[in-house]
């Protein structure tokens, strides 16, 4: 594997945990599931959690994804297309916070 590839792999992981982490964190603190219905409350609240569903996308994605196909029987070409979104979400994720990781640590 090049080093450009484990590179990319890791920034999907840190994206993906990240996001996975920023889902879980909003549902412990609210008693309320991470959505995208969170924009339609409006005003300040909307706002307020553009952050919260700008880096939890991907796991929210995810999540609604696999309980689709579990319970609705969505087709597996939906569950794919699904799924590369979401990591395709991640790995931007992942790198944004990479950057700024490495910007707060100096390097």
């Amino acid at each position: 594997m090049s080093p450009a590839a484990i590179e990319h792999l890791q920034t999907l992981c840190v994206g993906l945990a990240l996001s996975g982490l920023l889902a879980s964190a909003f549902e412990l603190f609210t008693d309320r599931r991470a959505s995208f219905s969170l924009l339609e409350a409006g005003g300040v609240r909307a706002v307020a959690a553009l952050p919260v569903l700008a880096f939890g996308a991907p796991f929210i994605i995810l999540r609604n994804t696999v309980r689709g196909r579990r319970i609705e029987g969505r087709p597996i070409p939906f569950v794919m297309l699904a799924t590369i979104v979401a990591c395709g979400w991640g790995l931007l994720s992942g790198r944004v916070a990479l950057d700024l990781a490495a910007l707060i640590a100096g390097a």
